[in-house]
């Protein structure tokens, strides 16, 4: 039968149906159905339940089977943070880190951020996308059926431009699915060295509307950074993007504590990302607001600070999204394993915990809960199937990639 599909059998049936976004306890409510079972038509769920309920209320002779018994099922994972697009390396700035460099130094020595920014200027639209598939084949291995992808390696008009239809054009030859964010104030370009405030406006003025035109981007995001962007320039930024129809996301509170958590509930942004020094402010004015709160537990692993307080932000009420931040500066992993171990081990997460904010939480972070996230009927087929019987298995085979099988949409695409 032509576009259907029966998965039966499984040992856990992880659905994660419910509310989006899942806040407090909620995010321990993963709904687990044993010897369980769904049945796809062409890109959509049409039954979940036991395989004995689906076995009585179904015809499913003659369609294509996938016996997950011993294994565990859960919707594709959503990595809701990564900066993909991108030309060049950083090894040797991350050997300066070893050796005590701060992040916030090398940028300053002209490193950091702008290093990718002059190879990705340079590199061709070929290039790019040569690259780019390359790690987005790596990402589906290790589960993940969507992602956001930021721009921001280019800082002007041709080359934010060129990072994102290289993302449009990926999203149409490869499997993964990519929610395109313009990140174009990722950094303050030399030629608007001390003029920051120069360089918004220009981007307002110059690159926004193109971007708004073209249809190449979902969101808008900032470093709402100390030496970078303030909160003034960056609520300016936001609220020019929201007027062009672009959602709104935040890089907050990651080095330094500057209020970036309080203007995303301000403004109604959809998340606000890193967060590692919020203030309880921010921590009250986000549960308010249900903003997601995208923690990214890898970065500050590498970085070797402190782990965002994803505990108290939990038991506050924010939604929580967990992501690689994947990049190659201060992140240059796109490893789910690791971020589930760090999860777990250094912020305190239960194993539901995280897979909630893996998929629905990760889904709400991208603006697309209605459709993706859980294993509901009407949602899209987004689905993992794990080598081992149970959930718990993720953090507990640290670091490892236990994914089997990928189905994106319906068909299995890895």
């Amino acid at each position: 039968m032509e576009g259907k599909l029966f998965i039966k059998h499984a040992h856990e049936l992880v659905t994660c149906a419910g509310s989006f976004p899942k806040i407090g306890k909620e995010m321990n409510d993963i709904e687990i159905i044993h010897d369980g079972a769904l049945i796809v038509e062409n890109d959509t769920i049409i039954a979940v339940g036991t395989t004995a309920e689906l076995l009585q209320t179904h015809n499913v002779q003659d369609m294509p089977v996938i016996d997950a018994t011993g294994k565990c099922v859960l919707p594709g994972f959503i990595d809701a943070h990564t900066h993909f697009v991108f030309a060049g390396d950083r090894s040797e700035e991350f050997s300066w880190r070893l050796n005590g460099m701060r992040y916030i130094d090398i940028m300053e020595r002209g490193g950091g951020i702008m290093n990718t920014v002059r190879s990705t200027r340079k590199a061709d639209k070929n290039e790019l996308l040569q690259l780019g598939l390359t790690r987005l084949n790596n990402m589906l291995a290790m589960g993940v059926t969507t992602i956001e992808g930021k721009s921001g390696y280019g800082l002007d008009l041709e080359t934010e431009i060129k990072q994102l239809e290289v993302m449009k054009e990926l999203q149409q030859a490869h499997a993964v699915e990519i929610v395109p964010t313009f990140m174009g104030a990722h950094a303050i370009p030399p030629e608007y060295k001390g003029r920051s405030s120069e360089f918004i406006d220009y981007l307002i003025d110059e690159v926004l509307p193109v971007v708004a035109k073209s249809k190449l981007a979902a969101f808008c995001d900032v470093f709402c950074e100390q030496g970078v962007f303030s909160v003034v320039e960056s609520r300016k930024l936001l609220l020019a993007a929201q007027k062009l129809g672009l959602g709104s996301k935040l890089h907050a509170d990651e080095i330094v504590q500057l209020g970036g958590a309080e203007l995303a509930a301000e403004i109604g942004a959809v998340s606000a990302e890193h967060l590692l020094h919020i203030s309880d402010q921010g921590i009250e004015r986000m549960a308010a607001t249900k903003t997601v709160g995208v923690l990214l537990p890898a970065t500050a692993f590498s970085l070797r600070e402190p782990f965002a307080p994803a505990r108290k932000m939990i038991d506050a009420g924010i939604p929580i999204a967990l992501a690689t931040d994947f990049n190659p500066g201060s992140c240059y992993t796109s490893s789910i394993p690791l971020v589930i171990a760090l999860a777990a081990l250094s912020m305190h997460m239960t194993p539901a915990e995280i897979i909630t904010a893996l998929t629905m939480n990760a889904a709400a972070a991208v603006g697309a809960a209605d459709r993706i996230g859980s294993l509901e009927v009407g949602k899209q087929a987004d689905i993992i199937i794990l080598e081992e019987p149970s959930h718990l298995f993720l953090p507990y085979r640290v670091g490892m990639n236990l994914v089997s099988t990928v189905i994106k949409k319906g068909k299995v695409a890895w």
